[in-house]
């Protein structure tokens, strides 16, 4: 546990993939606002990665920016090469960035198949085993994959998303198994729909019958899954990994 009960990530170093908008910027400021040393990777706005630097200095901390795709295997390695450098280890992993289309099967080419499972599997893949080599080096560290409603609960969804999310449900399972000796905890976080993303980009009548469903009548913010994120990497909860845990209002 941390001295300051305020400041439940106290003195840890965060990597989160996805940093630049969305439930990603979330963490990032959830995450400096709790005490932690934050680095965010993101593809290819400049503007908003600024912007959520910018958010995090204000929450108390200058974030690390990386403009790095999670499917590129060297420029991974070199990133964390340079944070371990600066920080001297990362404590915690957030594997948060993930691609979606609305696309039904029958549409649905090979092309756009490789596209999401690459980002959103192979991409995961890539960032665990290169960051983990320094978690078992120091003997532990939190993974935290941000998994979905879909690929959890049987609900329609894009077949690639859906399969990809389901993926890293087993993902998290297995490596929780496997990294337990070296005192590394994983965890998958399932949210439901959320402000912006996946549920913006519903029709009316699909958001409709979802909010339906959901026993709080509404969908997810940001903030409420970061704070619940903040805690499933802290000290405050040390006996949970090769869990998924869902976070949906109910649904």
């Amino acid at each position: 546990m941390t001295e300051n009960p305020e400041q439940i990530l106290e003195g840890r170093c965060a990597l989160i993939t996805g940093g630049s908008r969305g439930l990603g910027r979330a963490l990032c400021c959830k995450f400096t606002a709790e005490g932690a040393r934050v680095a965010f990777t993101y593809l290819n706005n400049d503007d908003a990665a600024n912007e959520t630097r910018a958010m995090c200095k204000e929450a108390g901390g200058e974030a690390l920016v990386y403009k790095v795709p999670v499917t590129d295997r060297e420029a991974t390695g070199r990133m964390v090469e340079d944070i371990e450098e600066k920080w001297g280890g990362i404590d915690i992993l957030v594997n948060n960035a993930a691609v979606t289309q609305a696309l039904p099967i029958a549409l649905m080419e090979e092309e756009d198949w490789d596209y999401v499972m690459d980002t959103n599997v192979k991409g995961v893949f890539l960032t665990t085993r290169t960051v983990l080599r320094g978690m078992i080096r120091s003997k532990g560290g939190v993974i935290l994959n941000i998994g979905s409603l879909a690929g959890v609960r049987m609900m329609e969804a894009p077949l690639h998303y859906y399969t990809s999310k389901a993926a890293i449900k087993g993902l998290t399972e297995c490596l929780a198994k496997e990294v337990a000796r070296y005192g590394i905890r994983v965890i998958c976080l399932a949210p439901g729909l959320l402000e912006e993303g996946v549920g913006r980009n519903l029709p009316d009548h699909r958001l409709a019958d979802y909010l339906k469903h959901c026993s709080l009548g509404r969908v997810g913010r940001f903030g409420e899954v970061a704070r619940f994120a903040a805690f499933l990497v802290s000290d405050a909860n040390t006996y949970m990994t090769g869990e998924t845990v869902i976070i949906d209002g109910g649904v």
